[in-house]
């Protein structure tokens, strides 16, 4: 049997995912249940995963897959029916297959060669990194307004939830100013680099991990200097 809560999110998660073809972001999920934190679905998750409804793929953000549905919940969504008349998750067969609607057609780009300079924590801060370990190529589109960019590779999985896996290269325009809300290469006391998103808070400084596992740091402004901001990701599979 399922709690009110646990039936809930898991028709959610299957609503969004007939409509759009992925889950639901941790954010999505939360506001849609109207609970006050993310720690509230991380626990309806695991408890729909140890029932068998859904399957997580570590390492990954909205990876989710529901692997079954209560037989209410079934009929009342009009759910994909297998052949020996259970529940079916979706899935791609064959080597055609209509594209999204929201989908852009692939154009050939002009890209650009980025120096990547290192790692950057998107967990507990390293060291500042500033030598040029290899380079990229980056699709001109993605490099959008003025000013020299750079690119480097992701180290941890605070920022799992804004879709910034470990091992992913983003792309930063270098910057010493940023909006709330901007995810920046901040330099911390003039040593340690994190990648974070970037608040001004009662005349301090938050550095806000994107992952509930990781708490908020608050700085003062003379502790923080951005040294850019998100403005691309690239990721290989």
């Amino acid at each position: 049997m399922l709690t009110r809560k646990q039936l809930e999110l898991l028709e959610f998660i299957q609503k969004r995912m007939m409509k759009d073809g992925v889950p639901p972001s941790f954010d999505e999920m939360k506001d849609a249940l109207d609970l006050r934190s993310k720690s509230g679905i991380h626990r309806l998750i695991t408890a729909l995963e140890e029932r068998g409804f859904i399957r997580r793929l570590a390492h990954r953000a909205r990876a989710i897959e529901i692997v079954k549905l209560p037989e209410a919940l079934e009929k009342k969504l009009g759910a994909p029916v297998s052949s020996e008349g259970g529940f079916a998750p979706q899935v791609i067969k064959g080597d055609k297959v209509d594209p999204p609607r929201n989908a852009i057609p692939v154009e050939a780009v002009h890209a650009m060669e980025l120096p990547v300079m290192g790692r950057i924590a998107a967990g507990v801060p390293i060291e500042a990194i500033s030598e040029v370990s290899h380079h990229v190529a980056v699709p001109g589109s993605m490099l959008g307004g003025r000013g020299e960019h750079y690119a480097l590779e992701v180290k941890g999985d605070s920022m799992i939830e804004a879709g910034i896996n470990d091992g992913d290269i983003v792309v930063i325009r270098e910057q010493g100013s940023a909006q709330n809300g901007d995810i920046v290469v901040a330099l911390v006391e003039g040593h340690e680099a994190t990648l974070k998103r970037f608040y001004r808070r009662n005349g301090m400084i938050a550095l806000e991990a994107a992952n509930p596992a990781y708490e908020t740091r608050l700085l003062r402004d003379d502790q923080v200097r951005v040294q850019g901001r998100l403005v691309g990701l690239i990721r290989s599979y």
